[in-house]
């Protein structure tokens, strides 16, 4: 994989190096063409307008500028494709065959700027995005199974080794930190410009920046397998997909041609003036309109993907525009997915440590952050915690184990009851429900020793990310959660959601779903990816929330977001409308220009008509281009819990 990805590198660059080198080559035959024009023009004052001096630059410089867009338009119609180029290489051939020498170089001219603009426009807009590319370094320093440092080739790393990464290093692999404490700029990857601490234990990522310490790593993913490398193709595809309105204009345009050279034939047959039918042939090229919805797309997915959301296909950026109504999971999205044990109620006769060794034991083989919480506070108490054998875990209900030869289960209160635990004799935290508790109960044999209350944090940016949806039109907002319902009410009164659905399983979210789509919104469900992909999957558009590092994530929904900041969303919904806006006004241009061109093409010279169609592209452009900086405010702005990893 680690050479498919130095090939994958080495073939993006290579077509970056010849689309410049196609570029500098073309440009160079476009001065060389306006030299000969300006050279013929200046001919005219000093050999006069008929001499041949004149007349065999003019020539040259028409055949020079000329010839490209010609034999492009011949290639194109052999090949059966169409790029509009044939209605001017008609309008420069007329010329040319009419002697109008000046008339042909300068329709070739403007046309060639046109596309030299274009193209090197596209290569701006993805420079942003071709930069991902060179963030992995190619040398990376391996460590011998002695310590040793050796320096190798990037492509040469394989899961399993260990690196060593100083300050100011790029990382080149995907990997968990062994040995090390530093600080990471991480903002290519999650959008986040907070630099993240790394210490023993956490993950890393291939073209991130190590900023402040030397570490150790052991390589998990290199190559095209990193996260930066499915980031960069998953982009790179999406620059290549299609919105439902660029394939209505593919399906129309094989009937514009015939229609253009119709009206132009009927102009030339009454009015006899073949500088007007070649005005309305070199006008009516679609070029501000064929580029009105890619250059605006290709600023968007790069506006994105500077603040870490990964759309992989633009029509998912459209739906994104159209929602309705969002439906998220409490745990891990709007909270920070991190529990607290805030009280420990005991049954009688015994004691809160002794509640609190029997849960802690019983849950240490289990990732649920429940069970984190439990083993931080057994941690802080220094409670000495048995070893616990015949591990099962029930997924959203609890789980159970054996600790000292003693059945322990740990869950809901439904969980102990189908298994025969009678928690009559604790009491009842509803008594406690003010305070918004998720209840763990502990039951040894067939007793319930007492419940541990939890309770999560609501993420800081989650509350101002509720508002801003619900301010930009967004009529309902969703939140799912497994907890008890006094817990479900005061996050959602917190946030501001305009519903909840408590004791809520993994299959519920489905039918809920499924349910408010039938109930006539468009929606957009946010998970995790992992336990979330059935609902994401049933969402009109699906969001993956925190995808950095997680292939699951990534691949599972339409969009992932590379980190837990939610202002993201109401972000994507902005760009979405924004672009649909910047489109419509580029189409709205495009038709407009043509319409008005062809009415006064009696009025504008076919070298006037060659110069102001260039003029229609670079506002098409520059129009789409301001999409590029959208959110700006969003990257520059930091949050600690972003840095979370």
């Amino acid at each position: 994989m680690a050479h498919q990805h130095l090939h994958f590198q080495q073939d993006a660059a290579d077509e970056t190096r010849g689309q410049q080198w196609r570029i500098s080559l073309a440009l160079l035959g476009t001065l060389a063409g306006g030299v000969l024009l300006i050279n013929s023009g200046v001919g005219r004052f000093i050999y006069g307008p008929d001499s041949f001096n004149t007349e065999i630059f003019a020539m040259l410089g028409a055949l020079l500028l000329g010839l490209p867009i010609v034999i492009h338009a011949m290639v194109s119609l052999i090949r059966g494709q169409s790029h509009m180029d044939e209605l001017a290489a008609l309008g420069i051939v007329a010329a040319f065959a009419t002697g109008e020498y000046i008339a042909a170089g300068l329709i070739g001219f403007f046309m060639l700027l046109s596309e030299l603009v274009e193209t090197r426009t596209a290569l701006g807009a993805r420079a942003s995005i071709e930069s991902l590319i060179k963030l992995t370094p190619t040398k990376a320093n391996l460590l011998a199974g002695d310590g040793v440092e050796q320096e190798v080739k990037v492509s040469a790393l394989k899961a399993g080794d260990f690196i060593r990464v100083r300050p100011g290093d790029n990382i080149p692999a995907d990997g968990e930190v062994t040995s090390g404490l530093s600080s990471v700029n991480e903002a290519t990857i999650t959008g986040e410009s907070l630099p993240v601490d790394k210490v023993p234990g956490m993950q890393v990522f291939a073209g991130t920046n190590n900023l402040t310490g030397a570490m150790d790593i052991r390589v998990t993913k290199a190559g095209q397998d990193t996260t930066l490398g499915k980031v960069q193709s998953l982009i790179m595809q999406a620059e290549h997909t299609k919105i439902p309105i660029m394939r209505i204009i593919d399906r129309y345009i094989m009937w514009y041609i015939p229609t253009v050279l119709m009206i132009a034939a009927i102009v030339l047959f009454f009015t006899r003036d073949i500088n007007q039918a070649i005005t309305i042939l070199v006008i009516s090229c679609p070029c501000a309109i064929i580029l009105a919805t890619p250059t605006a797309m290709v600023a968007a997915i790069s506006a994105a993907a500077r603040l870490g959301v990964l759309v992989k296909n633009v029509a998912d950026l459209e739906i994104a525009g159209k929602m309705t109504a969002l439906v998220f999971d409490k745990t891990g999205t709007v909270t920070t997915g991190r529990l607290y044990v805030m009280k420990l109620t005991p049954a009688e006769g015994v004691e809160p440590a002794e509640l609190l060794a029997e849960a802690a034991a019983a849950e240490q083989l289990s990732k649920h952050p429940a069970a984190r919480a439990l083993q931080e506070v057994a941690k802080e108490a220094n409670l000495s915690l048995p070893a616990a054998e015949g591990f099962q875990e029930t997924p959203g209900k609890g789980v159970t184990a054996t600790v000292d030869s003693a059945r322990i289960m740990v869950g809901r209160e439904t969980f102990l009851r189908e298994n025969g635990v009678d928690i009559a004799g604790v009491t009842d935290p509803a008594l406690d429900e003010e305070q918004g508790f998720s209840t763990l109960y502990v039951a040894k044999g067939e007793r319930c020793i007492g419940w541990i209350g939890l309770q999560d944090k609501t993420r800081p940016e989650a509350q101002r990310a509720v508002k801003e949806l619900v301010d930009i039109g967004i009529k309902r907002v969703t939140m799912l959660t497994g907890d008890r319902s006094e817990v479900a009410n005061r996050v959602a009164g917190e946030l501001g959601c305009t519903d909840y659905k408590a004791h809520c399983l993994p299959q519920d979210k489905l039918a809920i779903v499924e349910q408010i789509k039938r109930d006539g919104h468009t929606v957009v469900v946010v998970g995790d990816g992992i336990n979330d992909a059935p609902a994401l999957a049933a969402g009109d558009l699906g969001i993956a929330m925190g995808a950095a590092g997680s292939d699951v994530a990534i691949n599972s929904a339409s969009i992932a977001l590379m980190n837990n900041d939610l202002r993201r969303i109401p972000f994507l919904v902005q760009v979405s409308r924004k672009t649909r806006n910047v489109i419509n006004q580029n189409l709205g241009f495009g038709i407009g220009f043509i319409v008005v061109g062809i009415s006064l093409a009696k009025f504008i010279p076919p070298s006037m008509a060659a110069f102001l169609h260039f003029a229609s592209s670079l506002v098409v452009v520059f129009n789409s281009a301001r999409l590029v900086r959208f959110g700006e405010n969003l990257d520059h702005e930091s949050h600690p819990t972003a840095s979370r990893s």
